[in-house]
């Protein structure tokens, strides 16, 4: 059923389930089931099963930042393969990585399937990045973007739900809930592989290194996102275990509240940013961010509460989805060719800091957890001031408010 190519054009002939992006929404609700719940137990298995401390934690996710890093990684795979089947292969790699995690209860193998996993992930979302900027309409894409994240979170609701639901009443062990949810994951892109067929972008992308001037508040934008979210990915959900004591159902329990937020929300949060530009968006986030983080600190220094702690982490998940908007103010600004090469670079770019952020700051946090938070903050009034700079209307040739300074398109 796969042989033939499509045209974006002519796949709208196809059914609308076998159109390109009927697979986006599918690869959308797939990917969660395995990270997210990889995801929800880590912290507890890690814990529990290794004895991890916040040393073994940070090293842990800078080993899981590297593929991030090494991103730039698929402009070379572009020039063999297409797209959309790298999209599929490390999709599956993912949950199968995923399924094999509680195989390896030792600091050496979780390293190692975790690397894995993270090769599946991380190339896995740079593509996917990539695939959404050229297959939906500039004019639907804040809103689509919004409805795929509500897709993933009504996705990993269902595989949360479950996990509450069963974990204590069964007595479910770390080794079977990773199998289903890996496995689950794994046999979606076996799926995709099969019963969808090519499709090809209306421009062909260039297939070497792209990195130009004109685009240096997108990636600015892109590292300090990178940094700043990897304190709130490591530490916060860590803080909910170490310092308040949560179990498995209960961090699961709190996830799951993100994700029908997310649901709720994040189809909204796409017609405000189509409504209000993403200048506005994004300075709306970091401010909201900027508070988060300081209340986060204000736990250690003036010791409030788990139910404050509670209310932080969901309202956190809320400001970070509104995050796309560096997508679209990008989709804006971009020639259609540079999508998958600049994806690839700034999908690097965002994770800089993830590689050697976590490992450094897991020692800080031994001392004095406060003030990993308080950096936070101060990442997100740096976010603010960057965003502050993005026009009203952005686009080819006014990619900045420093109209001025613009460079030309092809710069």
């Amino acid at each position: 059923m796969r042989t033939r190519t499509f045209t974006l054009d002519q796949a709208k002939s196809l059914p609308r389930w076998r159109q390109p992006v009927a697979l986006l929404m599918l690869m959308a609700a797939a990917m969660p089931i395995a990270f997210a719940t990889w995801s929800a137990l880590l912290n507890n298995f890690v814990i529990e099963v290794a004895g991890f401390t916040g040393v073994e934690i940070g090293w842990l996710h800078s080993v899981r930042e590297l593929p991030g890093f090494l991103a730039i990684g698929v402009i070379l795979l572009i020039m063999f393969f297409r797209e959309q089947t790298l999209l599929v292969f490390n999709l599956g790699l993912l949950g199968a990585a995923t399924a094999l995690t509680a195989w390896f209860p030792s600091l050496g193998g979780i390293l190692t399937i975790t690397m894995l996993s993270s090769i599946g992930f991380h190339y896995y979302e740079t593509v996917n990045q990539s695939l959404q900027l050229q297959w939906i309409d500039r004019a639907r894409a804040p809103q689509m973007l919004g409805w795929l994240m509500a897709i993933g979170s009504a996705a990993s609701l269902v595989a949360y739900g479950l996990l509450v639901v069963t974990w204590k009443t069964f007595d479910l062990s770390y080794n079977f809930v990773y199998l289903a949810s890996g496995g689950f994951t794994l046999a979606v892109a076996i799926l995709a592989w099969a019963f969808y067929p090519k499709f090809e972008s209306p421009e062909p992308q260039i297939k070497t290194f792209v990195l130009r001037r004109r685009y240096w508040l997108y990636y600015a934008l892109q590292a300090m996102a990178g940094a700043r979210r990897q304190i709130f990915v490591v530490f916060a959900a860590f803080m909910m275990v170490e310092r308040f004591g949560f179990e498995v159902h209960e961090v699961t329990a709190l996830f799951m509240i993100n994700f029908v937020a997310n649901m709720i929300f994040a189809p909204l949060m796409g017609r405000a940013v189509g409504k209000w530009g993403e200048r506005n968006a994004l300075a709306f986030e970091y401010v909201g961010l900027a508070l988060v983080f300081l209340a986060y600190g204000g736990i250690y220094y003036f010791g409030w509460g788990v139910a404050l702690a509670a209310a932080l982490y969901i309202i956190d998940h809320l400001f970070f989805a509104l995050a796309f908007a560096i997508k679209t103010y990008f989709q804006k600004i971009a020639d259609i060719p540079d999508i998958a090469p600049t994806a690839a670079v700034a999908f690097t770019i965002n994770h800089i800091a993830a590689v050697f952020l976590p490992a450094l700051l897991g020692y800080l946090w031994v001392t004095s957890p406060g003030s990993v938070f308080l950096l936070a903050a101060g990442m997100a009034i740096g976010s603010l001031m960057l965003a502050l700079m993005i026009p009203r209307h952005p686009e080819k040739g006014h990619e900045t408010v420093f109209g001025g300074l613009a460079v030309s398109p092809a710069e």
